[in-house]
């Protein structure tokens, strides 16, 4: 499978810069898989589309500030990182913007009370660094760090709760799971009203996530790793709705991937607690999701693939291509799709 089918053009104009008010005025695409239909709603008008009994299963993953400005020591000169994955209670692979930083270079973050040096361990092999910290950076986070916003993202937020969803409660992504940005608390209330039912899992995004496949045939792509967790009620919820006919409905792509990493063995869901590696491409057979709300992803990412595999490639990219002409808004802080 070549990874250039799953390119595609888009006008730079339609990269969202900003979210929409209220989260909820989103523009929705709903795909419709069996009739190859699509039609153009918004986002609060998706209860139409859901049905009592309904199991909506969300990310709740927690965006960290995990941008930091640091200096060299002793020379003082300015390196800018991002936490990427956290290795132990002080060691992290960070992403380094500045002067080349090789294994034994020290670095300091804040200063009087807050100031936390660390060490350069090794280089990545995707480039990025491994760094100990003398004690543990996460308690600093808040008062240190910023939130990171993706690159193809150039304006300034204003309000850093806007790149989180509205359940997000455990904190360890450097990515939101943005397919939830959409909802708001009453349009979540009103679901569960209407008969909905709501569960949790955790999987923590890193920023792989929006780098595109380089090799030339998919298979050959060796996707990130990233942790995840599904607990034992969860899990209990999930196959009791599969047991008794109900739709399970992921809310974004790492959802999906939770998801279908707890059931990949034995096609019942279990408890997970742990990394992930799973690489859903066109062929996987899905075993737990039966709807999907996702964003519009990136061309030849490994978002775009796995929802060509769950959708098919054919519909996708039609849809693609209506969402262009329509001119929804584009990624991270863009309109939404649900597929059926």
């Amino acid at each position: 499978m070549k990874t250039t089918d799953f390119d595609y053009e888009l006008p730079p104009e339609l990269i969202a810069q900003t979210p929409i008010e209220p989260r909820d005025a989103s523009r929705l695409l709903v795909v419709d898989r069996a009739s190859g239909q699509l039609a153009h709603r918004i986002f609060r008008d998706i209860g139409e589309y859901l049905r009592p009994g309904d199991l909506l299963v969300a990310n709740e993953s927690r965006v960290i500030p995990a941008r930091l400005h640091a200096r060299k020591v002793p020379t003082g000169g300015k390196v800018e990182l991002l936490l990427v994955a956290k290795r132990d209670e002080h060691t992290w692979e960070v992403l380094v913007k500045g002067r080349k930083l090789v294994p034994g270079h020290r670095l300091a973050i804040g200063d009087g009370e807050r100031r936390v040096v660390g060490q350069v361990l090794e280089i990545t092999a995707a480039g990025g660094r491994l760094i100990a910290f003398e004690r543990p950076i996460e308690p600093l986070l808040d008062e240190l760090g910023i939130v990171p916003l993706p690159p193809y993202i150039h304006t300034p937020l204003t309000n850093a709760e806007r790149y989180q969803t509205v359940y997000a409660r455990r904190e360890g992504s450097v990515a939101a799971p943005t397919a939830g940005l959409h909802f708001t608390p009453e349009l979540l209330r009103s679901l569960q009203e209407a008969g909905v039912h709501l569960a949790f899992v955790t999987l923590d995004i890193g920023l792989d996530t929006f780098r595109p496949v380089k090799e030339e045939r998919v298979e050959d792509h060796v996707i990130h790793t990233e942790r995840c967790d599904l607990s034992p009620q969860v899990a209990q919820q999930i196959n009791r709705a599969k047991r008794e006919g109900r739709r399970v409905i992921a809310v974004g792509t790492t959802t999906v991937r939770v998801l279908e990493t707890a059931a990949v063995e034995s096609g019942v869901v279990r408890p997970f607690a742990g990394p992930t590696s799973l690489f859903i491409y066109p062929g996987f057979q899905f075993r737990v999701v039966d709807a999907l709300i996702t964003n519009f992803h990136l061309p030849r990412s490994t978002l775009l693939m796995l929802v060509c595999a769950f959708a098919g490639r054919e519909l996708i990219f039609k849809a693609y291509r209506e969402a262009v002409r329509e001119r929804y808004r584009f990624y991270s802080f863009g309109d939404a799709m649900l597929i059926l």
